[in-house]
């Protein structure tokens, strides 16, 4: 692996893991974050690719759809960090991009 392509796998990993219980957010949410813009493609790699223990399952794509390869278990886990997911979809969610707006 070059040296680029290892600092930018660290820097969305490291994205990834300051993910808080409850918070849902996106693959570009998560490319921007880490400082590479209009990359979510990456971190759906890095998603599929890494041996590093993520929390995998916050991250969904831009309108919210599940799309991974065991979207019942990615449901499942979200659900126990009290989001809404319906239809496949997170509808609410404690933090993040999705989050509750109690007004």
């Amino acid at each position: 692996m070059s040296d680029e392509r290892a600092v930018r796998e660290r820097r969305i990993i490291d994205v990834l893991l300051a993910l808080g219980e409850g918070e849902v957010t996106t693959y570009g949410d998560i490319a921007e974050v880490a400082g590479y813009p209009k990359q979510s493609r990456l971190v759906g790699r890095i998603l599929r690719e890494t041996k590093v223990d993520v929390p995998w399952w916050r991250v969904v794509n831009a309108q919210g759809r599940i799309r991974t390869g065991n979207p019942a278990l990615q449901a499942e886990l979200l659900a126990e960090e009290d989001v809404l997911v319906a239809g496949g979809r997170v509808l609410d969610a404690p933090i993040g991009r999705f989050a509750r707006n109690d007004g």
